[in-house]
């Protein structure tokens, strides 16, 4: 079932808190043939239920402070990416080339929203890549897929080192081998790496109560997932460093998005190999975003991150796990919306939909989150290095098995039947000013009490801080 005690078991947590959580179910909330409300509240939920038992020990209170999760705040959060405006201007969301096309015999969708994956999507499709436009590229791209089946477009475009997958449905998905291998994973993996003696964390006092005060993450993340868990972790007090190669350029309003809380470096992993392990000496958590296996030259595998610092927790998100015929695939929730059938389910084979949210996305990304701080919460207790792991497609694959969409009404939730139109996210909207501009932006639905409500600071320029701890 889509529901936070699933979530909750998956993570390692005692069942008997779960009477600590409350719900407002909001009907109105994140519309969708499949049950997306209910898997965005369960990922909220378990993470904020996370925060408050890790913030108990750490303050010495005698018993875990109280968890709402309101739909609504939840709702507004799992779209965040839309609702961020700079100085009052939209965000742009997706490039002219990442989208659904029509092939010979189906859908094929692609994804280029940064330049080096579009100039790789156009070289593979035969095109060139240093003359394409806004206006004129598209129709190129579309008179050429439509002469081709979806299949060998997206094995040309992986070939490549570019993005597109075919449009499949349940039952074509169900009978790929990536979907067995996914299927015999658990939704959250975690695992110990090696023996360290327990690192107590220091004692919290004071208001509010932040759970990861002085807890040391560096960030190597990109896109949505990783950054949305750091982004958490920085709410709930953890010193956040983002690192970016200094050749790979970030999107600024995905910047924006994700980078409340945090600091944001550039560092070459193999030039400033130096830096990196003076940083990775006093990390607590390191949490990486990549294609699985293309960190590991720079030796940050978990075990190797956990020979260099033993104790450290590693968390890692894929697109579709570490494992399987696609276990070094890149990919994007869109991309993977496509490939396990949710495309087909919200819309059709004939025309395909999407998720009312990035839910994979924004889903995974607070169930990573809340895998560090059990982790955390854990090795107070017995120790040991951690390794926490979670993958989009995993999470689909939990999100088409959930059942119809719908408000199930159950203990501690209050079910609010508030309209029939769209949820009106204002109540959940906060502006604040920043060195980017003036912000509008979602707050953070990770609610528990005592605890914080908005983030200390909001996103800084990209790549402008230096590359050390506070």
């Amino acid at each position: 079932m889509t529901d936070v005690g699933f979530a909750w078991s998956e993570l390692g947590g005692d069942p008997a808190l779960l009477e600590h959580v409350t719900t407002v179910a909001r009907e109105d909330a994140l519309p969708s043939r499949l049950p997306v409300r209910r898997l965005a509240r369960a990922c909220v939920g378990a993470c904020a239920l996370a925060a408050a038992e890790l913030g108990a020990r750490r303050a010495g209170l005698p018993g875990t402070p109280e968890v709402r999760v309101d739909d609504g705040a939840v709702a507004a959060a799992f779209v965040s990416e839309r609702q961020t405006l700079i100085d009052d201007r939209a965000p742009v969301l997706f490039a002219p080339l990442s989208r659904f096309w029509r092939t010979a015999d189906g859908w094929v969708r692609t994804h280029a929203n940064y330049p080096h994956h579009r100039e790789r999507l156009l070289r593979a499709l035969g095109l060139p890549a240093d003359g394409y436009s806004a206006d004129g590229g598209p129709a190129a791209v579309e008179a050429v897929l439509a002469g081709r089946r979806a299949q060998d477009v997206e094995d040309a475009v992986h070939a490549g080192g570019g993005l597109a997958f075919a449009l499949r449905t349940p039952g074509q998905w169900a009978a790929h081998e990536q979907a067995a291998a996914i299927a015999e994973r658990p939704l959250v993996e975690r695992r110990r790496l090696d023996g360290a003696r327990a690192r107590a964390l220091a004692p919290v006092d004071g208001g509010p109560l932040l759970p990861a005060a002085g807890v040391r993450v560096l960030d190597l993340t990109r896109v949505l997932a990783g950054p949305v868990a750091t982004r958490t972790l920085a709410l709930l007090g953890a010193d956040v460093l983002r690192l970016d190669a200094p050749g790979l350029p970030e999107l600024p309003d995905q910047h924006a998005d994700t980078g409340f809380g945090k600091r944001s470096a550039l560092l070459d992993l193999a030039a400033d190999r130096r830096a990196f392990e003076e940083l990775l000496a006093t990390a607590d958590v390191v949490v990486t975003g990549y294609r699985p296996g293309a960190l590991d030259r720079f030796g940050l595998s978990p075990e190797a991150l956990a020979e260099r610092r033993p104790g450290v927790v590693v968390a890692q998100v894929s697109a579709w796990g570490a494992y399987g015929p696609w276990g070094d695939r890149r990919g994007f929730d869109s991309l993977v919306q496509a490939a396990t059938g949710i495309a087909a389910v919200e819309g059709s084979a004939e025309q395909p939909g999407a998720l009312p949210a990035q839910a994979l996305d924004h889903g995974t990304g607070y169930l990573l989150a809340a895998g560090v701080l059990r982790a955390l919460t854990e090795q107070s207790a017995d120790g040991g290095a951690r390794l926490v792991r979670l993958a989009l497609a995993r999470t689909a694959a939990w999100l088409t098995a959930g059942g119809p969409a719908g408000v199930e009404a159950g203990p501690g939730q209050d079910v609010r039947r508030t309209g029939t139109g769209p949820l009106d996210p204002t109540p959940w909207l906060a502006r604040t000013d920043s060195p980017l501009g003036r912000l509008r932006y979602a707050l953070p639905p990770v609610r528990f009490a005592g605890g914080p409500t908005d983030w200390a600071r909001p996103p800084g320029r990209w790549g402008a801080d230096p590359a050390r701890w506070l």
